[in-house]
């Protein structure tokens, strides 16, 4: 069956993003879907719609990208925006809305969140955001602890294994370590303020990064930088893209006690990472792939996929003791999950692929920008 969503309007979208980016969710009686031009539905197994609950408009410089995570009857969703940000959970019966919270501190992200079940205590979702990775209550949606240092545009699902979360963000090469800044409070910057009026407009910053970046601080998008603007940009400059291993749990700000380890060469921005087999691997969007010790955070191998030189928006997914990774132009590439880089076997879709693959089962299912593939053994 198919069915078309409603669409009451058309919001602006990066070239790379398109209105149907974010997941499918499901459980065992319903499918959900998140339509950032309309909000959330569900339908039943044959294509019925159960209910609608109309959400937006958004205001996000890239468009929305989170998907819908089903837990416990809720269907669960971080929306991130310039400005009034919010985690809502809806129930997943009648749609009607069980709890919602604002995000205030959120800003640009698109980081789909994972649910944690601590080993003593109720379940968290772990959502990670503009600067900060929190835990949230699922039965109330209280955020119960965070983590200060991410990055201001997180883009990638955390992994998480023992009670450790990883998670990589990349901002801009502004982020990389040497080129961060901390440029100063706003009271500073008042300095540069010709008219007197507490704001500071692009006529009036001098050249250098807040002049360049005023599109992207002025998150309100009235031409000015406010403090709250300034804020966002001064925090923006500061942080360093990385790969981030954070114990999860606790109370208030866990930062000094939970932030384990950064890896900061060759980040992807889009790519999600993957722990399998004890080892972790990331491949970022120039499709450069490094392992590292989960453990440490040290480098065991990095390099390219043979014979698959290509950009890659797809995550690396596992099974059946293989990796694989899918490039932007269709190239498959299968590796072996050991410390040394191995490729075993590629092959060639010939046919774009941005979103990742889904594994169920002895099934590998993958979709191009024409087809959708089930690949596996013959029964």
């Amino acid at each position: 069956w198919r069915r078309e969503a409603p669409r009451p309007r058309v919001e602006r979208l990066d070239p790379r993003n398109n209105p149907a980016a974010p997941s499918p969710a499901v459980d065992d009686e319903r499918v959900y879907v998140f339509f950032a031009e309309f909000g959330l539905l569900a339908y039943d197994f044959d294509g019925n719609k159960l209910w609608d609950a109309p959400l937006g408009p958004f205001d996000n410089l890239y468009g929305m990208g989170a998907s819908p995570v089903v837990f416990d009857g809720k269907v669960l969703l971080v929306c991130d925006q310039r400005t009034d940000s919010f985690l809502i959970a809806i129930n997943g019966t009648n749609g009607q809305v069980a709890w919602r919270v604002d995000r205030p501190e959120a800003a640009s992200s698109h980081a789909t969140p994972i649910v944690w079940q601590p080993n003593n205590g109720e379940p968290q979702l772990i959502v990670v955001g503009s600067f900060l990775l929190s835990g949230y209550a699922i039965s109330t949606g209280q955020r119960l602890w965070w983590v200060r240092g991410m990055i201001h545009e997180m883009k990638s699902v955390p992994v998480i294994s023992n009670g450790i979360a990883y998670v990589n963000g990349y901002g801009s090469p502004m982020n990389d370590p040497g080129n961060t800044l901390d440029v100063g409070p706003f009271e500073n910057a008042l300095q540069y303020d010709s008219n007197d009026d507490g704001l500071l407009s692009r006529d009036e910053l001098p050249e250098g990064r807040a002049r360049q970046r005023i599109r992207m601080s002025d998150l309100d998008r009235d031409g000015k930088l406010s403090e709250n603007d300034w804020n966002y940009f001064r925090n923006s400059m500061a942080m360093t893209n990385g790969m981030f291993a954070i114990r999860l749990g606790g109370s208030g700000d866990m930062t000094d006690k939970n932030f384990l380890w950064l890896y900061s060469r060759a980040v992807p921005q889009l790519p999600s990472p993957l722990l399998y087999e004890n080892l972790l691997y990331m491949i970022n969007d120039g499709g450069i792939v490094t392992i590292l010790d989960p453990t440490t955070g040290a480098q065991l191998d990095q390099g390219r996929l043979q014979n698959a030189v290509d950009s890659y928006y797809a995550s690396p997914v596992a099974g059946d003791g293989k990796i694989y990774m899918v490039s932007e132009l269709g190239m498959v590439s299968v590796v072996k999950p050991e410390p040394t880089l191995r490729v075993i076997a590629t092959t060639d879709l010939d046919d774009t692929v941005y979103g990742t693959p889904a594994i169920d089962g002895n099934r590998i299912y993958l979709r191009t920008g024409t087809t959708l593939y089930s690949f596996g053994l013959p029964q």
